[in-house]
């Protein structure tokens, strides 16, 4: 049975767990989507650069609460809205990248998309992680 992470630091999620960990205590986190919401589940930042940074931001944090580090990310998926808006901040959004994560580049996609489930979010991060045994 996988393990539900659900950090109290994160808006409460209906319908789904912020992380899921196979087996439990170890092994694989799956981390759902996070987009820039703040702890009231209302989203923050009105461009995609601080949606961004808020959004990884929510992703490490139900990862640190898995128990992993940004190191431990293997693969990241990144929705966005506007995709030319993304690359004109193409090296900003790689300096917050740097800021959270360090240099751990984990295999990366980006996929653009009409709009998220949030109508006011601009980004969404997805990713899985590696978490060695606790």
């Amino acid at each position: 049975m996988p393990e539900r992470i659900n950090p109290a630091e994160l808006a409460r999620p209906s319908g789904f767990s912020h992380a899921m960990r196979v087996p439990p205590g170890r092994g694989l986190v799956f981390l759902a989507g996070q987009t820039a919401l703040d702890g009231e589940g209302r989203v923050v930042g009105a461009s995609v650069v601080e949606q961004f940074e808020r959004a990884l931001g929510n992703l490490l944090t139900a990862l640190r609460a898995a128990g992993g580090r940004p190191e431990h990310l293997v693969s990241v998926t990144v929705y966005i809205v506007d995709v030319d808006d993304y690359r004109t901040h193409a090296k900003q959004l790689g300096a917050v990248w740097r800021a959270l994560v360090g240099e751990h580049y984990p295999a990366m996609a980006g996929v653009g998309v009409s709009r998220l489930w949030d109508a006011e979010a601009l980004v969404e991060l997805q990713g899985v992680a590696a978490v060695p045994a606790r």
